[in-house]
């Protein structure tokens, strides 16, 4: 059986970065991954929760969730950002590592898809999944080299002013190419699910820690596709929550336009 043989394969670690996460959205979250993980053996398990909260506020939730699986919490660090804090575990990965959001709820096959996949494509390194949004909208994780335009418009626009440009962002979002089929090389994917071939993140050195919120997955993705092939598996599932920068309020917006800065700096400007 699809489980027994998993069972009998290589180690997976997972990181989260928690930040006074929602409660509710968290214990989902941990519930799925639960069910997820019941296909490889304990020993096999790592799970890591980087909470860079003021206070511990992810030990009961873990616990009560995860029970008995192999947990380790790190507190204590500071708010020092989401790319840092998956890099504090970076020296101790397994042989595929997911870092993973504290917002998504994914399906009880999706690791043992995303594992098998890697398993049967040694060229691959990076794999992304389909998601949806909670109300059971499509959300596209893929993305093209991001003009300054396209990311005004997706995270920051109105609804009456983006459908003015709709197939403006179909393209930027990859719609066409991302539905039911296996779609290779994608250039953005999203740091919220990413399940990675271990050595491949330990190679590319984790996140940029220059990178405080944003963006971060951005500059890991292309940094990845020169080093290996990336993947948009639509047999693995997710439900994300998470995104719309623009609706957090002005300390999101700072630290978004910061990090695009960034990014543009490292990486080159496109305008449209």
């Amino acid at each position: 059986m699809a489980d027994d043989v998993i069972k009998s394969r290589k180690s997976l670690t997972v990181s989260i970065v928690t930040y006074r996460s929602n409660c509710e959205e968290f214990r989902r979250t941990l519930s799925t991954l639960r069910e997820a993980v019941a296909a490889y053996s304990s020993e096999k398990v790592r799970i890591f929760i980087i909470d860079n909260s003021p206070r511990n506020e992810v030990a009961e939730i873990a616990g009560s969730e995860l029970g008995g699986s192999s947990v380790q919490i790190l507190h204590g660090h500071g708010n020092i950002g989401f790319g840092r804090a998956h890099n504090l575990i970076l020296d101790q990965i397994g042989d595929y590592h997911l870092i993973l959001n504290p917002d998504i709820e994914m399906s009880a096959d999706a690791l043992f898809a995303a594992h098998d996949f890697l398993e049967c494509n040694p060229d691959c390194g990076l794999v992304t999944p389909q998601a949806h949004w909670p109300d059971g909208e499509r959300q596209y994780l893929c993305k093209r080299y991001p003009a300054l335009f396209d990311l005004i418009l997706r995270g920051f626009a109105s609804r009456s002013v983006t459908k003015h440009f709709d197939h403006r962002l179909a393209r930027y979002e990859m719609r066409a190419e991302t539905q039911g089929q296996i779609y290779w090389e994608p250039p953005i994917v999203s740091g919220c699910f990413m399940f990675f071939r271990g050595n491949v993140l330990r190679e590319l050195g984790g996140f940029d820690p220059g990178y405080f919120l944003y963006f971060e997955d951005f500059d890991l993705s292309l940094r990845a596709g020169k080093k290996t092939s990336v993947a948009y598996l639509p047999a693995v599932k997710i439900v994300h929550a998470g995104g719309h920068a623009g609706k957090k309020g002005w300390w999101h917006i700072r630290q978004f336009a910061r990090s695009a800065v960034r990014f543009y700096r490292t990486h080159g400007v496109k305008l449209l």
